[in-house]
């Protein structure tokens, strides 16, 4: 299998889950604080996510993991979890059509630190899609 095969249908089912995400939230967070539907969605998560591990027998002690693990998936929730928070505001104060694609500037903004910080280096065809993705952005977000 290819290294894109490989990891295409995850990323494929990423979006999909993520769009669908978009839609169940704003319905789901009328006439509800969104801090409070955050923690709650967070609590499910982190159940079913434990039932998966278990389920899949890949269940190991994490505090065996290296001290440096640790660090960057301790720093990667705290930066989920301000996302979720920022994100439900968003979705609790404007239309999901324009939340969803100001969200995902993310993607720009992955490329951009992937190459400040990982030392990765997309090609111009890359970087022309990635300014492609943040000019689209800005046509979804903003009326004129």
């Amino acid at each position: 299998m290819s290294n894109t095969a490989a990891w295409l249908p995850w990323a494929l089912g990423s979006a999909v889950f993520a769009a669908l995400t978009a839609i169940f939230a704003k319905i789901g967070i009328q006439g509800v604080d969104s801090d409070l539907a955050t923690l709650v969605r967070t609590a499910i998560i982190l159940v079913v996510l434990a039932a998966f591990v278990l389920y899949a027998g890949k269940w190991t002690n994490p505090f065996e993991l290296p001290r440096r693990t640790w660090v960057f998936l301790a720093l990667s929730a705290l930066a989920t979890g301000a996302s979720w928070v920022c994100y439900f505001r968003a979705l609790q104060l404007g239309e999901a059509s324009k939340v969803a694609p100001v969200d995902k500037f993310s993607l720009v903004l992955v490329a951009v630190f992937a190459f400040v910080f990982l030392g990765e280096r997309p090609a111009a065809r890359e970087w022309l899609g990635i300014g492609l993705v943040a000019a689209g952005v800005l046509v979804l977000a903003f009326k004129r």
